[in-house]
């Protein structure tokens, strides 16, 4: 970083500030606040806007509100205290919006819960961040998991919204008729004494006690980690980080219209990349939030025909499916306005595709859980770098540091290690002093990750630390050679790994799924190649599959893949 002198002490000035975004402040100071006033703020502007749409059934924002006093006041009742950690078991439904602001209010923390995640997985999460209390819906899928877990005595008591209630009236008749199946029977659980129905909870007048938060003590969010490189650490976010983080992204994205956008959330909230750029930022412009609680393309698809949403946040595999998608869906994206794609690195060609069917603005953001999670993002008012993660958000730090020595920065285009310093980051992992001492490197969080960043000061990633591949003592990036056999037009998707190697070490082996109706053989992807890497970076492998494993948000993921 340059250093120039303006009378007494030093100014530090940062690449990236010559060409950020005239209507955008990066040396913006921000002041935290405690997370629920977002709600409040959106219920004095929006009141009667539509807060959330779910599968027909319309609540607005005082109403959400409303419901969120009774949360607050009922949780209080049964004994939640300042700082007990209640745990959301949910898919993205209004029961998530109001009982995360809810618990807030109460002046418990948030625990996000994956409803997909085994027995022992929720086992290790609820002993781990000693949740009391998990608050889930009536459907024997996720009811018969909060019952194993009290059975097995690691959970206290499990809070049961209704599901039917959550519909319009006819189609509510309609579920218990046809779909009664899909409810669990309650009160013949051997666990019923230990079940608190929804109904308990909000009969109450709303008006909780006022708790005492200090935004920058005070953890709002225990946010579990993929836990690709072990068990999964919890990161310990506070009001501070997710409220400023909220600001930090509304401030960046200027041409968005308070009370007049519609965001759909496809993405599941327990996620914090939705729970942020969808919920938090949603709400924080009084927006119509479009719920899907299980995602399906051709659901997904018919209901952004029906709903015209604006927004559109989601991970590349979702752009590239939709971009694919036969016949092309232009109804559907037809009023979209700007598209947030995160989570994982958006290939060059999928942002091309799409921009071919969309006229929205599509720009890549970054980030990780432990930075609530957005770091950077190409300014939608700005310049877009194609393949770049974009500038810094305001009041942000990137800095590029030696893989060896993560305490010296590299010089400018160099690759190492993207570290990170800002209000977002989080103080700490919850009880693992050892790790959280480990993450930082002074004063600036390690990603993980590895990048570089150009002249104009946008990052770009090179890939992931613990995805490297040694080969002969050379460090091969597997998103290179994905990059690469992306710029095939028969491909879908692509993944590369390292596979044991008895001459080198590791060899690269890519894992492929071909369009629909397409052909390729390995022999003319690896011909393809020859002039676009390295015979060290030459795959060894190459396999068709006809699915790629991914994640529950729809990322690839490269664990099945290893193991």
């Amino acid at each position: 970083m340059d250093q120039k002198s303006s009378g007494s002490p030093e100014k530090i000035t940062y690449p990236w500030q010559k060409n950020y975004p005239s209507d955008v402040n990066w040396e913006k100071k921000y002041q935290g606040s405690a997370h629920f006033n977002l709600l409040d703020n959106a219920i004095k502007d929006f009141g009667s806007n539509t807060c959330s749409y779910f599968l027909g059934k319309e609540l607005s924002y005082q109403e959400i509100g409303d419901l969120t006093q009774r949360v607050a006041k009922g949780l209080q009742d049964i004994g939640i205290k300042k700082g007990d950690k209640v745990g959301l078991f949910l898919p993205n439904c209004p029961t998530y919006i109001y009982y995360y602001f809810g618990i807030l209010k109460a002046g418990g923390v948030v625990v996000n819960y994956n409803p997909l995640y085994t027995i022992d997985e929720l086992k290790f999460q609820v002993e781990n961040s000693q949740t009391k209390y998990l608050v889930t819906l009536d459907l024997q899928v996720l009811f018969e998991k909060c019952e194993t877990l009290m059975r097995l005595g690691v959970l206290d008591k499990t809070i049961i919204a209704s599901f039917p209630a959550l519909l319009p009236a006819v189609k509510s008749i309609a579920f218990k008729l046809l779909k009664g199946s899909n409810l669990a029977k309650i009160n013949k659980s051997d666990m019923a004494d230990r079940c608190i129905l929804e109904k308990n909870i909000l009969n109450n007048q709303g008006d909780p006690t006022p708790v005492e938060i200090n935004p920058d003590k005070d953890t709002a969010v225990l946010q579990y980690t993929g836990g690709t490189t072990g068990r999964p650490k919890a990161a310990q976010l506070s009001h501070s980080n997710i409220s400023i983080q909220t600001q930090q992204l509304l401030d960046s994205c200027i041409m968005l219209r308070p009370g007049e956008e519609s965001i759909i959330g496809i993405l599941p909230f327990f996620h914090v990349f939705a729970m942020t750029v969808i919920l938090n930022m949603g709400v924080g412009i009084g927006a119509r939030l479009i719920l899907l609680p299980k995602f399906e393309l051709k659901d997904a698809l018919k209901l952004m025909k029906k709903t015209r949403p604006t927004l559109l946040p989601g991970v590349p595999t979702l752009f590239n499916a939709i971009a694919n998608h036969k016949p092309a869906p232009l109804e559907t994206v037809s009023d979209l306005t700007l598209c947030i794609s995160g989570g994982a690195p958006l290939p060059l060609e999928i942002m091309e595709d799409f921009k071919k069917l969309s006229d929205a603005t599509l720009v890549e953001g970054y980030g990780l859980s432990e930075t609530s999670p957005v770091l950077t993002c190409n300014p939608p008012s700005g310049t877009i770098k194609p393949g770049s993660i974009g500038v810094p958000l305001p009041g942000t730090i990137i800095s590029i540091r030696s893989i060896e020595e993560p305490e010296v920065e590299v010089p400018q285009g160099e690759k190492g290690e993207i570290c990170a310093k800002g209000p977002q980051v989080m103080p700490c992992y919850w009880n693992a002093p050892e790790e959280t001492k480990n993450v930082f490197t002074g004063e600036y969080f390690r990603t993980g990750d590895v990048g570089y960043m150009d002249e104009d000061g946008y990052t770009f990633i090179v890939d992931r630390l613990k995805d490297l591949i040694l080969c002969s003592g050379y460090n091969v990036y597997p998103r290179k050679i994905e990059d690469a056999i992306y710029k095939l037009p028969q491909i879908e998707e692509v993944t590369v790994v390292g596979i044991p190697d008895e001459y080198r070490g590791e060899a690269p082996k890519a894992f492929i799924k071909l369009k629909e109706n397409e052909k390729i053989s390995a022999a003319e992807v690896m011909e393809f190649l020859k002039d676009k890497l390295s015979k060290i970076e030459m795959p060894e492998e190459i396999e068709f599959r006809d699915e790629l494993p991914k994640t529950m948000v729809g990322k690839l993921s490269k664990k099945e893949l290893r193991d």
